[in-house]
Protein backbone atom coordinates (compact mmCIF):
# COMPACT_ATOMS: atom_id res chain seq x y z
CA UNK A 1 0.00 0.00 0.00
CA UNK A 2 1.51 3.57 -1.02
CA UNK A 3 1.35 5.96 1.54
CA UNK A 4 -0.72 9.36 1.79
CA UNK A 5 0.13 12.70 1.42
CA UNK A 6 -2.06 15.31 2.82
CA UNK A 7 -1.42 18.84 1.23
CA UNK A 8 -3.06 21.77 3.06
CA UNK A 9 -3.27 24.97 1.06
CA UNK A 10 -5.54 27.71 0.69
CA UNK A 11 -4.22 28.20 -3.28
CA UNK A 12 -5.64 25.33 -5.35
CA UNK A 13 -2.85 25.88 -8.04
CA UNK A 14 -0.65 25.23 -5.33
CA UNK A 15 -2.37 21.88 -4.16
CA UNK A 16 -2.29 20.98 -7.82
CA UNK A 17 1.20 21.71 -8.33
CA UNK A 18 2.39 19.49 -5.13
CA UNK A 19 -0.26 16.72 -6.22
CA UNK A 20 1.15 16.63 -9.79
CA UNK A 21 4.69 16.12 -8.18
CA UNK A 22 4.02 13.46 -6.08
CA UNK A 23 1.31 11.61 -7.55
CA UNK A 24 2.93 8.86 -9.19
CA UNK A 25 4.61 7.74 -5.77
CA UNK A 26 2.03 8.79 -3.37
CA UNK A 27 -1.67 8.65 -2.69
CA UNK A 28 -2.53 12.39 -2.23
CA UNK A 29 -5.55 14.14 -0.09
CA UNK A 30 -5.75 17.71 -0.02
CA UNK A 31 -7.03 20.69 2.13
CA UNK A 32 -8.34 24.11 0.87
CA UNK A 33 -7.59 25.15 4.78
CA UNK A 34 -6.70 24.22 8.37
CA UNK A 35 -10.22 22.94 9.54
CA UNK A 36 -10.42 20.47 6.70
CA UNK A 37 -6.77 19.26 7.33
CA UNK A 38 -7.66 18.75 10.82
CA UNK A 39 -11.12 16.90 9.54
CA UNK A 40 -8.70 14.20 7.32
CA UNK A 41 -6.41 13.81 9.77
CA UNK A 42 -8.89 12.51 12.26
CA UNK A 43 -10.42 10.11 10.05
CA UNK A 44 -6.79 9.72 8.17
CA UNK A 45 -4.23 9.76 11.04
CA UNK A 46 -2.92 6.09 11.34
CA UNK A 47 -2.38 6.31 7.24
CA UNK A 48 -0.92 9.09 6.66
CA UNK A 49 3.09 9.70 6.36
CA UNK A 50 3.59 13.80 5.36
CA UNK A 51 2.16 16.48 5.78
CA UNK A 52 2.48 19.19 3.52
CA UNK A 53 1.44 22.34 5.36
CA UNK A 54 1.02 26.16 4.41
CA UNK A 55 1.25 28.38 6.36
CA UNK A 56 -0.51 31.29 5.80
CA UNK A 57 -4.48 30.45 4.70
CA UNK A 58 -7.57 32.73 5.93
CA UNK A 59 -9.81 31.68 9.13
CA UNK A 60 -7.73 28.41 9.99
CA UNK A 61 -3.95 29.16 9.28
CA UNK A 62 -1.20 26.82 9.54
CA UNK A 63 -0.16 27.23 13.04
CA UNK A 64 -3.32 26.57 14.82
CA UNK A 65 -3.14 23.60 12.79
CA UNK A 66 0.38 22.62 14.89
CA UNK A 67 -0.92 23.48 17.85
CA UNK A 68 -4.10 21.34 17.62
CA UNK A 69 -1.85 18.39 16.31
CA UNK A 70 0.64 18.90 19.26
CA UNK A 71 -2.42 19.06 21.64
CA UNK A 72 -4.14 15.51 20.67
CA UNK A 73 -0.12 14.06 20.65
CA UNK A 74 -0.11 13.39 16.59
CA UNK A 75 3.39 15.28 15.92
CA UNK A 76 5.22 11.80 17.14
CA UNK A 77 2.93 10.09 14.46
CA UNK A 78 3.42 12.55 11.70
CA UNK A 79 6.20 14.50 10.20
CA UNK A 80 5.42 18.14 8.55
CA UNK A 81 6.71 19.86 5.86
CA UNK A 82 6.02 23.48 6.37
CA UNK A 83 5.53 25.01 2.48
CA UNK A 84 5.31 28.86 2.89
CA UNK A 85 6.45 32.05 1.40
CA UNK A 86 7.79 33.55 4.61
CA UNK A 87 10.98 32.95 4.84
CA UNK A 88 11.92 35.00 8.13
CA UNK A 89 13.85 33.51 11.21
CA UNK A 90 10.77 34.34 13.38
CA UNK A 91 8.44 32.33 11.50
CA UNK A 92 11.09 29.27 10.61
CA UNK A 93 12.04 29.60 14.44
CA UNK A 94 8.25 29.31 15.54
CA UNK A 95 7.11 26.76 13.52
CA UNK A 96 10.30 24.91 14.54
CA UNK A 97 9.18 24.85 18.00
CA UNK A 98 5.78 22.73 17.51
CA UNK A 99 8.50 20.18 16.23
CA UNK A 100 7.99 20.18 12.73
CA UNK A 101 10.15 17.93 10.26
CA UNK A 102 11.32 20.02 7.46
CA UNK A 103 11.06 23.64 5.91
CA UNK A 104 10.04 24.45 2.01
CA UNK A 105 10.09 28.29 0.36
CA UNK A 106 7.80 28.99 -2.00
CA UNK A 107 8.21 29.36 -5.24
CA UNK A 108 9.38 25.55 -4.49
CA UNK A 109 12.16 23.07 -6.82
CA UNK A 110 10.37 20.00 -7.65
CA UNK A 111 13.49 18.15 -7.04
CA UNK A 112 13.84 19.33 -3.90
CA UNK A 113 10.32 18.54 -2.72
CA UNK A 114 10.23 14.79 -4.10
CA UNK A 115 13.59 14.60 -2.04
CA UNK A 116 12.34 15.74 0.82
CA UNK A 117 9.26 14.43 1.31
CA UNK A 118 10.77 11.07 -0.11
CA UNK A 119 13.88 11.49 2.68
CA UNK A 120 10.94 11.77 5.36
CA UNK A 121 8.54 8.93 4.37
CA UNK A 122 11.69 6.49 4.32
CA UNK A 123 12.32 7.35 7.24
CA UNK A 124 8.56 7.18 8.75
CA UNK A 125 8.65 4.14 7.19
CA UNK A 126 12.05 2.51 9.11
CA UNK A 127 10.16 3.89 12.23
CA UNK A 128 7.53 1.97 11.58
CA UNK A 129 8.93 -1.03 11.23
CA UNK A 130 11.20 -0.60 14.15
CA UNK A 131 8.62 0.30 16.43
CA UNK A 132 6.59 -2.86 15.02
CA UNK A 133 9.52 -5.28 15.27
CA UNK A 134 9.88 -3.72 19.22
CA UNK A 135 6.29 -3.94 19.69
CA UNK A 136 6.12 -7.46 18.86
CA UNK A 137 9.36 -8.50 20.77
CA UNK A 138 8.12 -6.96 23.88
CA UNK A 139 4.82 -8.82 23.87
CA UNK A 140 6.69 -12.16 23.01
CA UNK A 141 9.09 -10.83 26.58
CA UNK A 142 5.99 -10.22 27.82
CA UNK A 143 4.25 -13.68 27.64
CA UNK A 144 7.66 -15.59 28.54
CA UNK A 145 8.03 -13.43 31.13
CA UNK A 146 3.88 -14.27 32.31
CA UNK A 147 4.89 -18.01 31.35
CA UNK A 148 7.94 -18.44 33.66
CA UNK A 149 5.94 -16.22 36.52
CA UNK A 150 3.40 -18.84 36.45
CA UNK A 151 5.87 -21.80 36.20
CA UNK A 152 7.30 -19.71 39.55
CA UNK A 153 3.69 -19.55 40.83
CA UNK A 154 2.94 -23.52 40.56
CA UNK A 155 5.75 -24.39 41.64
CA UNK A 156 5.52 -22.23 44.80
CA UNK A 157 1.58 -24.08 45.46
CA UNK A 158 3.14 -27.74 44.41
CA UNK A 159 6.24 -26.49 47.35
CA UNK A 160 3.70 -25.70 49.95
CA UNK A 161 1.38 -28.89 49.53
CA UNK A 162 4.24 -31.12 49.80
CA UNK A 163 5.41 -29.49 52.93
CA UNK A 164 2.14 -29.40 54.15
CA UNK A 165 1.75 -33.03 53.54
CA UNK A 166 5.41 -33.97 55.27
CA UNK A 167 3.93 -31.85 58.39
CA UNK A 168 0.96 -33.89 58.41
CA UNK A 169 2.64 -37.36 58.32
CA UNK A 170 5.00 -36.10 61.13
CA UNK A 171 2.04 -35.00 63.37
CA UNK A 172 -0.04 -38.43 62.27
CA UNK A 173 3.35 -40.18 64.25
CA UNK A 174 3.24 -38.16 66.96
CA UNK A 175 -0.28 -38.45 67.85
CA UNK A 176 -1.33 -34.66 67.58
CA UNK A 177 -3.81 -33.69 65.54
CA UNK A 178 -2.72 -32.14 63.16
CA UNK A 179 -3.66 -28.69 64.15
CA UNK A 180 0.13 -27.74 65.80
CA UNK A 181 1.61 -27.45 62.18
CA UNK A 182 -1.20 -24.98 60.98
CA UNK A 183 -0.94 -22.61 64.17
CA UNK A 184 2.86 -22.69 63.98
CA UNK A 185 2.58 -21.89 60.45
CA UNK A 186 -0.11 -18.83 61.61
CA UNK A 187 1.94 -17.78 64.37
CA UNK A 188 5.03 -17.99 61.92
CA UNK A 189 3.57 -15.64 59.49
CA UNK A 190 2.45 -13.04 62.41
CA UNK A 191 5.44 -12.91 63.79
CA UNK A 192 7.47 -11.96 60.59
CA UNK A 193 5.00 -9.56 58.71
CA UNK A 194 5.49 -7.59 62.47
CA UNK A 195 9.19 -8.24 62.10
CA UNK A 196 8.82 -6.46 58.37
CA UNK A 197 6.86 -3.61 59.74
CA UNK A 198 9.25 -2.86 63.07
CA UNK A 199 12.71 -3.29 61.91
CA UNK A 200 12.31 -2.55 57.98
CA UNK A 201 15.83 -2.58 57.39
CA UNK A 202 16.32 -6.12 58.13
CA UNK A 203 14.92 -6.35 54.75
CA UNK A 204 11.96 -8.95 55.20
CA UNK A 205 8.83 -8.73 52.63
CA UNK A 206 5.70 -9.87 52.38
CA UNK A 207 7.37 -12.92 50.00
CA UNK A 208 9.29 -13.83 52.20
CA UNK A 209 7.25 -13.68 55.46
CA UNK A 210 4.79 -16.04 53.56
CA UNK A 211 7.67 -18.66 52.38
CA UNK A 212 9.25 -18.85 55.79
CA UNK A 213 5.64 -19.37 57.39
CA UNK A 214 4.91 -22.12 54.66
CA UNK A 215 8.12 -23.58 55.17
CA UNK A 216 7.45 -23.88 59.39
CA UNK A 217 5.52 -26.91 59.01
CA UNK A 218 8.56 -28.74 57.81
CA UNK A 219 10.16 -27.83 61.19
CA UNK A 220 9.42 -30.72 62.83
CA UNK A 221 9.89 -33.44 60.12
CA UNK A 222 13.12 -35.33 60.92
CA UNK A 223 10.72 -36.58 64.20
CA UNK A 224 10.12 -39.56 61.53
CA UNK A 225 13.21 -40.66 61.68
CA UNK A 226 12.70 -41.23 65.89
CA UNK A 227 11.49 -44.33 67.39
CA UNK A 228 7.68 -44.31 68.60
CA UNK A 229 9.31 -45.35 71.77
CA UNK A 230 11.33 -41.91 72.31
CA UNK A 231 8.59 -40.04 70.59
CA UNK A 232 5.41 -41.26 72.69
CA UNK A 233 6.93 -41.19 75.47
CA UNK A 234 5.18 -39.48 78.33
CA UNK A 235 7.29 -39.20 80.71
CA UNK A 236 10.72 -37.28 81.08
CA UNK A 237 13.83 -38.31 78.70
CA UNK A 238 16.50 -39.74 79.76
CA UNK A 239 20.49 -38.02 78.98
CA UNK A 240 20.52 -40.61 76.27
CA UNK A 241 16.64 -40.10 74.94
CA UNK A 242 17.34 -36.58 75.18
CA UNK A 243 20.23 -36.77 72.56
CA UNK A 244 18.17 -39.46 70.37
CA UNK A 245 14.85 -36.66 70.52
CA UNK A 246 17.21 -33.79 69.90
CA UNK A 247 18.49 -35.40 66.81
CA UNK A 248 15.34 -34.63 64.51
CA UNK A 249 16.83 -31.24 63.84
CA UNK A 250 19.57 -32.91 62.18
CA UNK A 251 17.71 -35.56 60.83
CA UNK A 252 15.44 -33.16 59.34
CA UNK A 253 17.46 -31.21 57.84
CA UNK A 254 19.52 -34.20 55.81
CA UNK A 255 16.05 -35.18 54.43
CA UNK A 256 14.90 -31.63 53.08
CA UNK A 257 18.61 -31.77 51.57
CA UNK A 258 17.81 -35.07 49.93
CA UNK A 259 14.83 -33.28 48.44
CA UNK A 260 15.73 -30.14 47.06
CA UNK A 261 15.40 -31.22 43.70
CA UNK A 262 11.71 -30.98 44.17
CA UNK A 263 11.45 -27.21 45.15
CA UNK A 264 13.29 -24.13 44.20
CA UNK A 265 16.53 -23.18 45.93
CA UNK A 266 15.03 -20.14 48.12
CA UNK A 267 12.23 -22.53 49.78
CA UNK A 268 14.62 -25.46 50.31
CA UNK A 269 16.95 -22.98 52.39
CA UNK A 270 14.48 -21.56 54.69
CA UNK A 271 13.04 -25.86 54.93
CA UNK A 272 16.62 -26.34 55.54
CA UNK A 273 17.25 -23.79 58.40
CA UNK A 274 14.19 -24.06 59.84
CA UNK A 275 14.40 -27.71 60.62
CA UNK A 276 18.07 -27.49 61.86
CA UNK A 277 18.15 -24.76 63.96
CA UNK A 278 14.83 -24.13 65.56
CA UNK A 279 16.03 -25.47 68.55
CA UNK A 280 18.40 -23.15 68.98
CA UNK A 281 18.84 -20.12 71.24
CA UNK A 282 19.58 -16.81 70.99
CA UNK A 283 21.94 -16.99 74.34
CA UNK A 284 23.83 -20.11 72.60
CA UNK A 285 21.61 -22.88 75.08
CA UNK A 286 19.77 -24.25 72.39
CA UNK A 287 20.88 -27.42 70.06
CA UNK A 288 21.92 -29.15 68.26
CA UNK A 289 24.86 -26.74 67.21
CA UNK A 290 24.56 -24.67 70.72
CA UNK A 291 24.37 -21.00 68.01
CA UNK A 292 23.63 -17.91 69.63
CA UNK A 293 22.38 -14.31 68.15
CA UNK A 294 22.26 -13.86 64.67
CA UNK A 295 24.29 -16.68 63.69
CA UNK A 296 20.83 -18.67 63.48
CA UNK A 297 18.79 -17.70 60.78
CA UNK A 298 16.55 -15.71 61.09
CA UNK A 299 13.53 -18.18 59.20
CA UNK A 300 14.22 -20.51 62.41
CA UNK A 301 14.09 -17.64 65.20
CA UNK A 302 10.59 -17.29 63.88
CA UNK A 303 9.56 -20.44 63.62
CA UNK A 304 11.18 -21.09 67.27
CA UNK A 305 9.03 -18.71 69.00
CA UNK A 306 5.84 -19.71 67.39
CA UNK A 307 7.05 -24.01 68.08
CA UNK A 308 7.51 -22.47 72.12
CA UNK A 309 4.05 -20.88 72.48
CA UNK A 310 2.18 -23.53 70.34
CA UNK A 311 3.87 -26.04 72.67
CA UNK A 312 3.13 -24.58 76.38
CA UNK A 313 -0.90 -23.48 74.65
CA UNK A 314 -1.56 -27.28 73.58
CA UNK A 315 -2.18 -30.00 75.81
CA UNK A 316 0.49 -32.76 75.18
CA UNK A 317 0.81 -36.43 76.43
CA UNK A 318 3.50 -35.19 79.52
CA UNK A 319 2.02 -31.71 80.34
CA UNK A 320 -1.35 -29.94 80.46
CA UNK A 321 -2.11 -26.89 78.54
CA UNK A 322 -0.81 -23.56 80.07
CA UNK A 323 -2.97 -20.55 79.28
CA UNK A 324 -2.05 -17.92 77.35
CA UNK A 325 -1.25 -15.60 79.58
CA UNK A 326 1.17 -18.24 81.21
CA UNK A 327 2.33 -18.79 78.35
CA UNK A 328 3.40 -15.12 77.30
CA UNK A 329 4.84 -14.20 80.64
CA UNK A 330 7.12 -17.38 80.61
CA UNK A 331 8.26 -16.75 77.11
CA UNK A 332 8.92 -13.00 77.50
CA UNK A 333 10.19 -13.73 81.38
CA UNK A 334 12.65 -15.73 79.72
CA UNK A 335 11.80 -19.21 81.36
CA UNK A 336 11.44 -20.51 77.62
CA UNK A 337 15.19 -20.19 77.10
CA UNK A 338 16.23 -16.82 75.57
CA UNK A 339 14.89 -15.43 72.14
CA UNK A 340 16.25 -12.58 70.25
CA UNK A 341 14.98 -9.41 71.74
CA UNK A 342 13.38 -8.03 68.47
CA UNK A 343 11.26 -11.21 67.50
CA UNK A 344 10.39 -10.75 71.84
CA UNK A 345 9.14 -7.02 70.72
CA UNK A 346 7.02 -8.25 68.34
CA UNK A 347 5.52 -11.10 70.46
CA UNK A 348 4.62 -8.24 72.88
CA UNK A 349 3.05 -6.56 69.85
CA UNK A 350 0.97 -9.72 69.22
CA UNK A 351 -0.47 -10.69 72.23
CA UNK A 352 -3.67 -10.42 71.57
CA UNK A 353 -3.31 -12.10 67.99
CA UNK A 354 -2.38 -14.93 69.63
CA UNK A 355 -4.36 -15.29 72.14
CA UNK A 356 -7.29 -14.70 69.48
CA UNK A 357 -5.67 -16.95 66.71
CA UNK A 358 -8.26 -19.20 64.72
CA UNK A 359 -6.57 -21.58 63.16
CA UNK A 360 -9.13 -23.34 61.71
CA UNK A 361 -9.94 -20.46 59.60
CA UNK A 362 -6.63 -19.48 59.10
CA UNK A 363 -4.68 -19.52 55.56
CA UNK A 364 -1.79 -18.45 54.20
CA UNK A 365 -3.80 -17.86 50.91
CA UNK A 366 -6.42 -15.52 52.35
CA UNK A 367 -3.61 -13.29 52.86
CA UNK A 368 -3.22 -10.38 50.39
CA UNK A 369 -0.77 -11.78 47.96
CA UNK A 370 2.68 -10.07 46.30
CA UNK A 371 2.02 -11.23 43.12
CA UNK A 372 1.62 -8.65 40.41
CA UNK A 373 -2.35 -8.18 40.09
CA UNK A 374 -2.06 -9.88 36.12
CA UNK A 375 -0.98 -12.80 37.95
CA UNK A 376 -3.43 -12.67 40.94
CA UNK A 377 -6.27 -12.92 37.89
CA UNK A 378 -4.99 -15.83 36.34
CA UNK A 379 -5.38 -18.07 38.98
Amino acid sequence: MRNKILIVDDVELNRDILSDMLEDEYDILTAADGRQAITIMNSEIENIAVVLLDLVMPEVDGFYVLNIMKERDWMKDIPVVIISGDATVEVETRALKFGVNDFIHKPFNVNIVRQRVKNITDLYNYRKQIEERYNTQTDILEKTNILLRRQAYELHQNNARIIDILGTVVESRNLESGEHIHRVKGYTHLLALEYMKLYPEEGMTTHRAKLIASASSLHDVGKIAIPDSILLKPGRFTPDEFAIMTAHTSKGAAIVKEMSDIWDEEYGTACYEICLYHHERWDGKGYPMHKKGDEIPLSAQLVSLADVYDALVSERCYKDAFSPEQAYEMIVGGECGQFNPKIIECFKNLKEEFENFDAEHYSLEDENSDLPDYMTQMF
